[in-house]
């Protein structure tokens, strides 16, 4: 099977990590490149030797131990496994052992050698090409949510919608969300704080000092004004109309729960806090993000989670200058109205709403037709690029 040697070795290696993780193992981001690090040091000649590194990295007790060569044998090799024979309707990247190593290698040697090729402007889902007379929509690698393999490669981060996020693209998304996070402007409160020089003489202050020098006040104590960074709450679309999308993103929104202290929320026909999910660093991390997507079943009901929010999970934290960043399609199953009435409560507690979405165009739902007044802004967000193109609207 023919596969673009630039994308398709680092999937299969995060499709055997998946594989791993499904099984129980620890595979983390730490784990997944030391995998990586080790099938480039070692070469695609010694597979027995990778074979006993990677068993060494990822098994962390004796039942891992006993559990790796069946599991290296499905992944790698099939052919040895009876029984284990599925049918599925999409094809997969060759998963040759050698093939794949001796990819990677090619791909660092022509990256180091090749110049840098002009960069694009970021594009979203609604870019894909149109598909010519003999191919099918609804076979297509875009509308399975996927990329498109017959196009030229970009990087990896700014082009699929892949599920499995390799340890760099991580480390750049959590970048961006800091960035990002600092940009967001502060919100002046009631209350000040002490510092060296400043706005208001803060007198009682400056009384205490006055006691070691006789009652003179020498020594003066300034305030300013305490500043208080935004609330932000993600909301996120996890339907059955989502599912291409989701995993992008709650990545997304891990990484501002992480940087920012977000509270994340994920939806389809009631609301779910996802917040203590999101702040945990572990493991299993990807495996229940992945669990989170798999789709709760049709039907969406913005409208009802959005009242469900403002009511109940929220009711305390929204303020003035609070963020909602709604992540969705925006088709919803309630009675359209109903979505315009709910963000007009959250605009009514001071809550700034900005709407992403994973086309180009604004979503054509009559649903947000009919609330568009109500939303500051609307940001496509089908890829990392989006986000990036986003970062001077995000403030």
């Amino acid at each position: 099977m023919n596969h673009t040697p630039a994308f398709a070795p680092t999937e299969t290696l995060a499709g055997f990590a998946a594989l791993l993780r499904d099984h129980g193992l620890t595979v983390g981001v730490a784990e997944q490149r030391a995998i990586l690090q080790a099938a480039l040091a070692l070469g695609a000649l010694n597979g027995a030797r990778l074979n006993a590194a990677w068993r060494a990295i990822a098994c962390h007790s004796a039942r891992e131990w006993k559990l790796w060569p069946d599991l290296f044998d499905r992944y790698w090799h099939p052919e040895r496994v009876r029984g284990t024979v599925r049918v599925s309707g999409q094809t997969r990247p060759s998963r040759d052992l050698r093939q794949s190593v001796q990819q990677m290698r090619e791909q660092m040697d022509a990256a180091q050698q090749a110049p840098t090729p002009a960069r694009s402007a970021p594009q979203t889902a609604a870019d894909a090409p149109q598909a010519g007379a003999g191919d099918s929509e609804a076979g297509s690698p875009r509308a399975m949510g996927g990329a498109s393999r017959s196009a030229p490669q970009l990087e990896a981060l700014h082009q699929r919608d892949g599920q499995m996020w390799l340890p760099q693209e991580l480390g750049t998304l959590q970048r961006l969300a800091r960035q990002i996070t600092a940009q967001l402007r502060p919100l002046p409160t009631r209350r000040w704080r002490g510092v060296h020089r400043g706005q208001r003489l803060d007198l009682r202050q400056t009384l205490r000092r006055s006691v070691a020098w006789g009652g003179e006040p020498l020594a003066p104590a300034w305030q300013v004004r305490r500043e208080e960074p935004p609330r932000l709450f993600i909301l996120a679309d996890v339907s059955r109309s989502m599912e291409a999308h989701a995993a992008l993103f709650l990545r997304v929104a891990r990484a501002f729960a992480m940087e920012a202290q977000a509270r994340v929320f994920v939806f389809h026909t009631r609301l779910a806090e996802v917040t203590p999910l999101m702040q945990r660093d572990s493991a299993t991390v990807q495996e229940k993000i992945n669990a989170v997507t798999a789709g709760f079943g049709a039907g969406t009901r913005i409208a009802a989670s959005l009242q469900d929010f403002a009511r109940t999970h929220a009711r305390a934290q929204l303020r003035r200058g609070a963020r909602v960043w709604v992540m969705s399609d925006g088709f919803d199953t309630d009675a359209p109205e109903q979505l315009a009435e709910a963000l007009q409560a959250l605009r009514g507690r001071g809550a700034r709403i900005t709407w992403f979405h994973p086309t180009r165009g604004v979503p054509a739902a009559a649903a947000v037709q009919g609330a568009r007044t109500h939303i500051h802004r609307f940001v496509p967000l089908a890829s990392l690029a989006d986000l990036v193109a986003a970062k001077p609207l995000l403030h």
